[in-house]
């Protein structure tokens, strides 16, 4: 489970193995080894098995938990708005969003989340109107 997990992290934000090593090198204490494209192939193909600590950075790099990546749990749940007002950097599209950015997105969610409660009760099958997410 491992193995196909992080491929697929790794694969879904379009990194190469290199990108990927260097990363996790720049979360290195100077007393640990540097991590190579080869060695997280290998990590990929389950030939070799990571660490505790490389697991541990790997987690924290894609934002996802050790449960997550060891394939004992399903990708967690994120609070959308504990994210919005964390300091973490977010981007959309591979935009990166400012922090006025945030907080209008988070003000749009949660008056949409508060307005559907006030919205009339209408039958779904009235609804004609589909979202268009083709973005040209």
């Amino acid at each position: 489970m491992f193995p196909e997990r992080l491929r697929a992290l790794r694969r879904g934000q379009h990194i190469t193995l290199e990108q990927l090593a260097n990363a996790l090198n720049a979360q290195t204490d100077g007393d640990q080894h540097a991590n190579t494209a080869s060695q997280i192939g290998n990590w990929e193909r389950g030939i070799r098995t990571p660490s505790y600590i490389e697991v541990r950075k790997l987690a924290e790099y894609f934002d996802v938990t050790l449960d997550y990546l060891t394939g004992k749990a399903e990708r967690d749940e994120y609070d959308l708005g504990k994210l919005f007002l964390s300091g973490k950097q977010l981007s959309f599209n591979r935009v990166i969003l400012s922090g006025e950015d945030r907080y209008e997105i988070y003000q749009l969610i949660d008056g949409y989340l508060h307005g559907k409660e006030t919205r009339g009760q209408t039958d779904p099958g009235d609804q004609n109107e589909q979202l268009d997410l083709h973005f040209d």
